[in-house]
């Protein structure tokens, strides 16, 4: 029985039944090792293992039934049989079996959508949006050689740019400053790659652009010096190619520096490294070395070169320049074929034609009317213009040397100008052969007022451009009739013309009709705002009616666009004088003496505004400076000599009242001045010798009498009988005149009445006044508002200022008053009252502008 053994404890005949391969056990995949190593790398994708014997699957060991039981084994046999894999049907072992321990192989592609780490319990999820958004992309590491050297790059590039911008924009030093920073970028742009072994790779494109735009800017900065060296170092590196041509630009520089051989050397050399490929290069630079030698005076080696480019690529400048040279070694034929030359130039322009929109076709026409103001049309015209500009240039340049006359060789020109595709500038260059007559100041001149009045009859754009000009001519001549109808010509045939417009304005001005006249200069306004000669007119007109805000107004604006003009600073402190504000008159004198120092009439009204409010001193400062630069004006001079006076220097004030006796040597008011100096300051022999020589030029002068008597008296000289005779007899021939003019002045009707006498007051004649060097702008006469004349008013002010009676220091107290003549007054017996040279106003003439004669007058 101990050998008998039940079959319970035996086996169980129902084991086996529950039992499965692990290999379709998905819940524990997470946990099979062999399974996640195959899934991580490659071992899935091994070879599945071959069988040792045919037939079989697993090599040798035995195959379990479809059940997993076999009979012949015992227990552990069974035991090991739960273990192991199932073979299949066919020998092949089954794709989860784990053979050897080893890992399980893959017989497929892992499908999309698996994850190699999925955890245990997961969801199927094969886009993974479970997972959220995907992490951000790592940046790229900038400790790399390589990433630097891009950096830095791309910091020299950006330098160079902004550099450029910064010329663009006019701000020279910036661009200096960039690109000198440029340069410290590529040099250690240049070192990172050399310590990173990339020596061999320097980018060579990107030194010389930053070695040019520095050696640019600092030719645009004046630094020529610096310049140079930069492009030395740019020519002498044979590893930039094309580099000889760099040699133009500091040809240029040494042209600037004035150092002519130098640049005609550097010249040669870039045009010897120009291919003949290059032809508008090498003609520039031809172009060049002919300017060169324009400056050198070498105007034969100039010719050569001019020549060879008018035979290759004729351009106008060039056959400008030649004409030039030719004018200078006075070669009248070669002139003329030069001039020939010029004329049949090509432009290279489109008609005018194809400009003028047809009437049928509305798409054309606006077509035409977005080019007719393009860019390319804008250039077409800057070019005939310029032509036009050489043409004419040329034309009146060289029309007095080529023909024995001047309106021979100009008629030579025009002649040659209708014959060639300029036949436009035919008639201006006769209108210019006339104007050119009147700038010689050839008014009478019957050629150029015939010249003119051929174009009476031509179209309306020469004949408003000569009318205006005839208008002019006949307005110098002050026939203002003529003046007037030229004008109206000039508006009939141009009503929009300002130059036409202005000479009739000027025309009804001068007939006083201010009102009408401001009218016309306004339309000149209207149809040319920046018309400075009817702004100008206008201002005088409204100061001629009173309306001084209004002038003031005018003028402003016209300091506004000229801000040097010293015509509109006159006028402009006239108007502050006339509006009671002497603070602004003497600011704006101020700046009118920057633009014009040594005028004399300015300086004087400088001095007279500071007299005025009374600062002494820096009206005699100006005084003398005006009497400095015109030691011939009459009131400095009288000014000047009173000033001393009143500081007790009657020694310096007797040289301005001599030169004003050498002014004016008929009048006995000086002379009687430097004598009375001279007893002020005690030369009483000098002061008698004066009063007799005085007595002798006027014999029938009172005053000298009078000084000579008590001169004479208390000196105790013997001429002092003769002197008192010769006294009583003037005096008593006065007082006869005096009756005389009382009665005819009783008996008549007029009641006028004689102003002064030789014995009661000194009468002083007016001079005129040396007016300013500037002249307001084009125009016959200058208004400042005084007049050049002080008469009457004048020779009242000096009387009161002498009427001051002897004090009691002066040395001639003991002689009595009455014993002379109650009526006298002793010129300098008392300290004697400057004059009130604020109180002379002196009423000049109003003046206004005309329209400037020549080429602007011509139709644009």
């Amino acid at each position: 029985m101990e050998h008998v053994h039940l079959a319970a404890e035996e086996d169980d005949l129902y084991s086996g039944y529950n039992d499965y391969n692990p290999t379709f056990d998905s819940e524990e995949l997470d946990n099979d090792a062999g399974f996640q190593q195959a899934v991580r790398t490659s071992h899935g994708r091994r070879p599945p293992m071959t069988a040792k014997f045919p037939g079989t699957a697993i090599g040798g060991r035995a195959l379990g039934t479809s059940f997993g039981v076999e009979s012949s084994f015992g227990c552990e046999s069974r035991l090991l049989k739960s273990r192991m894999p199932m073979a299949s049907s066919m020998g092949r072992p089954m794709t989860g079996a784990v053979q050897d321990g080893a890992a399980r192989p893959m017989t497929a592609v892992r499908a999309a959508g698996y994850s190699s780490a999925m955890t245990r319990g997961s969801t199927f999820d094969p886009l993974g949006q479970s997972k959220g958004p995907a992490p951000p992309l790592e940046g790229k590491s900038e400790d790399t050689p390589d990433e630097k050297v891009k950096i830095l790059e791309k910091k020299v590039n950006d330098l160079i740019e902004e550099s450029c911008l910064a010329h663009g924009h006019g701000d020279l030093q910036l661009s200096l400053d960039r690109a000198k920073e440029a340069g410290r970028k590529e040099r250690a742009l240049v070192r990172q790659r050399e310590q990173s072994g990339n020596a061999d790779h320097i980018n060579l494109d990107l030194t010389y652009s930053v070695l040019f735009n520095l050696a640019t800017q600092y030719a645009n900065n004046d630094m020529y010096a610096e310049a140079l060296n930069t492009y030395q170092v740019i020519v002498k590196n044979k590893m930039f190619s094309n580099a000889g041509r760099l040699k133009v630009n500091m040809a240029n520089i040494h042209f600037k520096q004035k150092n002519y051989p130098k640049a005609i050397k550097l010249y040669r050399m870039a045009l010897d490294q120009i291919s003949n490929s290059h032809k508008e290069m090498r003609i520039k630079i031809m172009q060049n070395i002919g300017v060169v030698f324009i400056r050198m005076g070498q105007y034969s080696d100039a010719i050569t070169s001019f020549e060879h480019i008018m035979s290759e690529c004729p351009n106008i400048k060039t056959g400008f320049n030649l004409i030039l040279c030719y004018y200078a070694i006075g070669d009248r034929e070669r002139m003329k074929k030069a001039f020939q030359k010029l004329i049949c130039v090509p432009l290279g322009i489109d008609e005018e034609d194809k400009y003028i929109p047809p009437n049928d076709d509305t798409h054309a026409n606006l077509v035409i009317e977005a080019i007719k103001n393009d860019k390319l049309h804008q250039m077409e015209r800057e070019r005939k213009a310029l032509a036009e500009k050489f043409i004419m240039t040329s034309a009146k340049l060289i029309a007095p040397a080529i023909e024995a006359t001047f309106a021979a060789g100009f008629d030579w020109c025009v002649d040659m100008v209708k014959s060639s595709q300029y036949v436009e500038l035919a008639n201006d260059l006769e209108i210019n052969k006339a104007i050119t007559y009147l700038r010689q100041r050839d008014f009478n001149q019957l050629e150029a007022v015939e010249t003119l009045k051929t174009f009476e009859k031509k179209d309306s754009r020469v004949k408003s451009a000569a009318a205006t000009n005839l208008s002019f001519l006949y307005f110098l001549e002050k026939d203002y009739d003529q003046a007037d109808r030229y004008a109206d010509l000039a508006m009939t045939a141009d009503r929009y013309n300002p130059a036409a417009l202005i000479n009739k304005g000027n025309t009804v001005f001068v007939k006083k009709d201010y009102e009408k006249a401001a009218e016309f200069y306004k339309e000149a306004l209207r149809n040319d705002s920046s018309c400075t000669e009817a702004l100008y007119n206008l201002g005088l007109t409204y100061k001629r009616l009173g309306r001084l805000e209004e002038s003031l107004d005018c003028f402003l604006k016209l300091h506004a666009i000229l801000r040097n003009s010293s015509q509109v600073m006159w006028q402009l402190a006239n108007l502050f004088e006339m509006l009671e504000d002497p603070h602004q008159a003497i600011e704006w004198l101020m700046q009118l003496i920057t633009v014009t120092p040594t005028d004399p009439q300015v300086l004087a009204k400088l001095g007279e505004l500071y007299d005025s409010e009374g600062d002494k001193s820096q009206a005699f400062q100006y005084y003398q400076e005006s009497f400095r630069y015109f030691p011939s004006n009459i009131d400095v001079i009288e000014w000047l000599g009173a000033y001393y006076i009143d500081t007790q220097f009657c020694e310096k004030a007797i040289q301005y009242f001599e030169r004003a006796t050498l002014i004016q040597p008929t009048q006995v008011k000086w002379q009687l001045m430097v004598a009375s100096c001279y007893r002020r300051s005690g030369n009483y022999q000098k002061a008698l010798e004066t009063y007799k020589d005085i007595h002798r030029k006027f014999p029938e002068n009172v005053e000298c009498l009078r000084f000579l008597v008590r001169l004479c008296t208390d000196m105790g000289m013997k001429e002092v009988q003769d002197y008192a005779t010769k006294l009583k007899k003037v005096e008593k021939m006065k007082e006869i005149r005096e009756q005389r003019v009382k009665s005819a002045r009783e008996g008549s009707a007029r009641g006028t009445r004689r102003e002064g006498s030789a014995s009661s007051e000194v009468d002083i004649k007016a001079v005129s006044h040396p007016e300013p060097k500037h002249s307001p702008l084009l125009a016959q006469g200058r208004d400042s508002g005084h007049s050049s004349h002080g008469t009457s008013a004048k020779g009242e002010r000096l009387s009161a200022k002498m009427r001051a009676l002897p004090g009691s220091n002066e040395p001639y107290e003991a002689s009595s008053q009455r014993d002379i003549d109650a009526s006298y007054v002793d010129p300098l017996g008392a300290p004697m009252e400057r004059p009130k040279t604020a109180a002379k106003k002196r009423n000049e003439e109003d003046e206004f502008a005309d329209e400037e004669l020549g080429d602007d007058l011509l139709p644009e």
